[in-house]
């Protein structure tokens, strides 16, 4: 992990883990929002409250100088004195306004002040002096700081001290120092309900934001995924699919060599299908890749190297320092690797991270069914192939075969000056029925569905050739609204063709009956025989039946084959598939 010389395992999953450079501070930052001191820690509680708190002061001095400006001729020189004290306090906390980080600091800077304030109005009369307005501004500050208990405190001892010097002088207390103590304590509770209030408020809007900035921050992350989804190939060649993820590791990382392996499952090695800036041989056996890589595939999971020199051993590219590896897993299985490598270390943040584990999932889908259409496109070509044998063979094969001895035996007929002109009409018609069954054969071979010509009009006109050969009867029972995707009516026309041709040639029956049925969304294909059928688990020749290849078929597609038979008791084969989105 980053910052240890000893890299690790990050085993966090992403939904736990804290992202370095989006987090709630950051979040609050980009939005310019005030962060609260509750949550993050020590901070200025006053500065949000500072235009108010310069309000109080200069016009508590205002109100205090009109006050005093008509006594300054019974006592100037302390009017005059206290009160350009009272200024230069005001000023000075205007230019360097007390800060709250601190309860010590509070402190430093609020008991001069207030010692100051409580001279000056000892000095000019005590409670009947015309500084005393000056005495709100402290409780004020300080419960806006702190609250209304440190506020109280302060109007106490603010309240003690006037009280006291006015006792010591052997004056009696006035009314005004009952009235002045009753609107010190209020002003203070005020002050401190005031600051309970908007820190309450603050408190929960800088949780909104904080949420607003994570939701903007897990909104992006989920765009770019959302990207890689999209951009991943919707065709299924494993070479456009490589391409592709290659492309979208270009598009969101930076990196200065990148690899990605495929598992080959036949051997265990690991196919090196794209590299970036790197050599690296065609294959690689599982102890043949660098330690990050093992571990990934040992712990299925990402793994980061923040000092690949230091931890002990290189990753792919030897002379890169940070590394990021992960697991392509699909079906539960891995089926590939990731390597993503820089020159300088602690390279990958937080959020390449959390791309690199979302990026994973769609990537190793898009890889896997790539490589399974690969194999199925190479078993249909094989089936495809073995199926033209056998028609090649079956049909074809013998009645060339049978030409050959006929041929011979004419020969034979001849040289023994036997007529053979009788055999040779027979043979001229043999030959063109031949011929006949290799028009027959190339013509099914070429029938398809295509875009102009539908499943059902291509299987009446497959059906009517049938019916010249065959010596039973075919019904077809149709109800077509709509259409499947051609690919897909593709595939359910091979499995009506291997299905017809299987009975034409083994069933023996008398009637067939073929009931299709779609309305664009779903489809059903029955073929039904009378014939003489086959066991459970006694189909016979599965190569000739061709039960294989129509099962590989259906299941290319996303359809359900069902086949059912008894001895005796014909056939019934049911081809069920839904529309491809």
């Amino acid at each position: 992990m980053a910052g240890r010389s000893e890299p690790e395992v990050d085993e966090t999953p992403a939904s736990a883990r804290t992202e370095s450079h989006g987090g709630p501070n950051a979040a609050l930052d980009s939005l310019g929002a005030i962060s609260f001191p509750s949550i993050f820690g020590e901070v200025d509680r006053l500065n949000q409250f500072r235009p108010a708190i310069l309000a109080v002061r200069w016009s508590a001095l205002g109100v205090s100088l009109a006050i005093a400006y008509p006594e300054r001729a019974m006592n100037p020189f302390r009017i005059i004195a206290w009160g350009a004290v009272l200024v230069i306090i005001t000023t000075f906390r205007t230019v360097w306004p007390v800060q709250d980080k601190s309860p010590l600091r509070l402190l430093r800077a609020v008991l001069p002040e207030a010692v100051l304030t409580s001279a000056a109005v000892i000095g000019t009369g005590g409670w009947t002096s015309s500084f005393t307005f000056c005495l709100v501004t402290v409780p004020i500050l300080m419960g806006l700081a702190r609250g209304w208990v440190p506020a109280l405190g302060v109007c106490l001892l603010i309240v003690g001290a006037v009280t006291l010097s006015e006792v010591l002088a052997d004056e009696s207390l006035t009314v005004d120092a009952s009235q002045w103590t009753v609107e010190l304590v209020l002003v203070s509770l005020i002050a401190g309900y005031a600051r309970r209030i908007l820190a309450e408020s603050e408190e929960e809007r800088t949780r909104n934001l904080s949420r607003i900035g994570q939701l903007a921050d897990a909104n992006a992350l989920l765009f770019s995924l959302h990207r890689v989804a999209q951009s991943l190939p919707a065709s299924l060649d494993i070479d456009e699919s490589l391409d592709a993820t290659m492309g979208r590791l270009h598009d969101l990382f930076d990196f200065d060599a990148a690899a990605l392996l495929v598992l080959d499952e036949t051997d265990g090695s690991w196919l090196v299908a794209r590299r970036d800036r790197m050599r690296l041989p065609g294959r690689l056996t599982t102890e043949e890749l660098p330690r990050p890589l093992q571990r990934a595939v040992a712990l299925r999971t990402l793994v980061i190297e923040s000092n690949l020199l230091a931890s002990g051993g290189p990753g792919l590219a030897p002379s890169l320092t940070s590394g990021l590896y992960n697991v392509l897993v699909s079906r539960g299985s891995v089926i590939g690797l990731v390597s993503l490598e820089h020159a300088a270390a602690n390279h990958f943040t937080d959020r390449d991270i959390e791309l690199l584990e979302g990026f994973a999932e769609p990537a190793a889908l898009a890889i896997d069914n790539a490589r399974w259409f690969d194999r199925l496109r190479t078993v249909g070509a094989e089936e495809e192939r073995s199926r033209i044998a056998r028609d090649l063979h079956d049909r074809i094969g013998q009645s060339l075969a049978y030409l050959a001895f006929e041929l011979d035996r004419i020969v034979k007929y001849h040289k023994k000056g036997e007529d053979v002109g009788e055999p040779l009409v027979q043979l001229r018609e043999d030959v063109r029925s031949v011929i006949g069954e290799v028009r027959d054969t190339l013509y099914d071979l070429r029938t398809d569905v295509s875009a102009t010509q539908g499943f059902l009009a291509t299987l009446e006109m497959f059906v009517a050739r049938v019916r010249e050969r065959a010596d039973f009867e075919i019904t077809i029972r149709s109800d077509e609204r709509g259409r499947l995707p051609i690919p897909q009516e593709r595939e359910v026309f091979r499995i009506a063709q291997e299905a017809m041709v299987n009975v034409a040639r083994h069933s023996k029956a008398e009637h067939v009956t073929v009931v299709w049925r779609c309305d664009g969304r779903t489809a059903e294909l029955f073929i039904i025989d009378d014939g003489v059928g086959f066991g459970v688990g006694r189909s016979g020749r599965l190569d000739s039946y061709g039960l294989t290849g129509m099962r590989e078929r259906a299941a290319s597609i996303g359809a359900r084959l069902d086949i059912e038979s008894s001895p005796g008791h014909g056939t019934r084969i049911r081809c069920m598939v839904t529309a491809a989105v």
